[in-house]
């Protein structure tokens, strides 16, 4: 079978495993492809455009050997390699870059790229860190701007009406992932977590209606697989940093466990909720993204309390534990992350009043350090297997 003639997992795995050829092919159809960092830049200006969205990560096989030159060793480590893969011409199809606030080492690269990568087009998005209805604003103002320069740069004009109709199609990626999800809560799973990981990726490397109809295959097709995973002992939930590879998820997985739910940025956290389709679409955008992703990067509201404060900020992890029947939680650092390792005690202390056993390891985002992680993870098993 033909790369062409690929459908479901086989094609989620094809593309996982060269992220950057679909784009490629694309872009010698006369297609033009803007890359963009973290969850906040608003794809939907890229759809409405016909530009395709391309989520840039880093490579958790390939040293850092450029990247050292123009960010030190003391900021994360996944922002470090995606810009050293850069300028190693791993993303030389790009037309445009889109980078934003979502941490400072984003930001940081951001700035970076636009002063030593060779972009046609290139923009910082400032995103607020509290979801007061004056940072909304604020953040409606700055894609606003954004909104501009793609209109300049492309000279097409993003219209409320072509705009609602790229939320539209975007809502329904976002549904079609939830329900693939929903394809987790039996006992054992029916798609393997890192096989979601494989699809989620694959629909951030081309235009949204083709990763909608991947999605749609790959939903069918394990309606009707035989090859169910393996029932284990585990079923886990796994928050926190990004995870674009499935080394570790196999190793996670490899250790006796399933997992059955995740909250990472490379996982349901960017789809858990719909764009209201309205009059004023930017400050639709806007809300979504900055009240609605639910980011460590962003401050919420504080309870009575340190533990009403853990409710108010994690509830639906409660929601999640309950739905998919999760038996055990998997915190995953990227070391230098500081948002989400400053989270961890919180987090930590929010699973286990649920009655959770939790693990938190931190990770070199390198595969080559992942092996000495796995006795750790099997010890979490023997505690859930008690």
């Amino acid at each position: 079978m033909t790369a062409n003639t690929l459908k479901g997992l086989a094609k989620a795995d094809d593309i996982y495993r060269n992220r950057s050829k679909r784009a490629r092919e694309l872009k010698a159809e006369g297609k033009k492809v803007f890359g963009y960092f973290c969850c906040y830049p608003p794809v939907e200006f890229f759809t409405a455009l016909d530009v395709v969205p391309f989520r840039l990560l880093g490579d958790m096989d390939e040293p850092i050997t450029v990247g050292d030159g123009y960010l030190p060793p003391v900021m994360c480590i996944f922002y470090r390699s995606v810009f050293d893969i850069s300028k190693k011409d791993r993303y030389d199809f790009l037309d445009g870059f889109v980078g934003c606030h979502a941490c400072d080492g984003c930001e940081r690269t951001t700035h970076i790229w636009k002063d030593y990568m060779i972009t046609p087009y290139s923009f910082y998005l400032d995103v607020p860190h509290t979801a007061h209805k004056a940072s909304i604003d604020f953040f409606k103002g700055q894609m606003e701007y954004l909104k501009k320069t793609l209109e300049e740069h492309t000279g097409k004009q993003i219209t409320p009406e072509a705009l609602n109709n790229a939320i539209a199609v975007h809502n329904k990626q976002r549904a079609l992932v939830r329900d693939l999800y929903d394809l987790r809560k039996s006992d054992p799973p029916l798609i393997t977590g890192s096989e979601v990981l494989k699809v989620i990726i694959a629909t951030m490397c081309m235009p949204v209606e083709e990763g909608n109809k991947l999605l749609e295959d790959v939903i069918e097709e394990i309606k009707t697989r035989t090859d169910v995973p393996e029932k284990k002992v585990g079923r886990i939930l796994v928050w926190g940093s990004l995870i674009d590879n499935t080394a570790l998820t196999e190793l996670v997985e490899n250790s006796g466990m399933n997992i059955v739910m995740d909250d990472t940025a490379i996982g349901y956290r960017p789809f858990m909720h719909d764009v209201e389709i309205s009059s004023d679409p930017v400050f639709s955008l806007a809300e979504h993204y900055l009240v609605h992703i639910l980011c460590p990067r962003t401050f919420r509201e504080t309870g009575a309390s340190y533990m009403d404060d853990l409710e108010d900020r994690f509830s639906y992890l409660k929601e999640f534990a309950k739905e998919w029947n999760v038996n055990g939680a998997y915190l995953n650092i990227v070391r230098n992350c500081d948002p989400h390792g400053y989270e961890v005690p919180g987090m930590k202390d929010y699973l286990e009043s649920l009655g959770l056993p939790v693990l938190v390891l931190e990770e070199d985002y390198s595969t080559a350090s992942l092996e000495p992680l796995r006795t750790r993870l099997q010890a979490l098993k023997e505690t859930i297997a008690g």
